[in-house]
């Protein structure tokens, strides 16, 4: 006897879990939907202003920078995506400086965690929206942030962190 009832009580309960999971989905049916029929919309689109795509070295109109190649972010980057190669200059004082020669940055193995621009002590780099970024090559990827011929900014760079 005790099977008997055991067979309807778990015929009833599979019957109202699976009226359950109708109810759930028809009700889904009727819901507007949020699927963004990208490229489409590319003109409509909007990209929350904390999603980082590609990192950026931001140059003013005079082509400089406010990078002084201390090698702080390549220092902090988890898997090697940032090269900073530098160059030591005499200035016309006679002192030797540390200039930035190549700033080189690797769109693919980067894992977008922010670690370089936090620690940035000059604010030099920073993330931007620009998330198309599809190649058919990996080479396309490796991207030199310093623009040919730019130089430091003249503006006084302290070297403390950014917390």
């Amino acid at each position: 006897m005790r099977t008997f009832s055991q067979y309807f009580s778990d015929l009833f309960g599979g019957i109202r879990s699976l009226l359950t999971g109708l109810s759930v989905t028809w009700k889904e049916l009727w819901t507007k939907k949020v699927t963004q029929q990208y490229p489409e919309n590319r003109a409509t689109l909007v990209i929350s202003d904390r999603f980082r795509a590609e990192l950026t070295m931001p140059h003013d109109e005079n082509n400089e920078h406010a990078c002084t190649a201390c090698g702080i972010c390549e220092m902090n980057c988890p898997n090697g995506t940032i090269q900073v190669i530098s160059k030591i200059i005499e200035t016309e004082d006679g002192k030797k400086k540390k200039e930035l020669d190549r700033y080189v940055f690797d769109l693919g193995m980067c894992t977008f965690c922010n670690l370089c621009v936090l620690t940035c002590p000059s604010d030099a780099i920073k993330f931007t929206n620009q998330f198309e970024n599809a190649t058919f090559t990996r080479k396309k990827l490796v991207k030199q942030l310093n623009h040919e011929g730019s130089k430091l900014r003249a503006k006084n760079v302290s070297p403390t962190f950014n917390s």
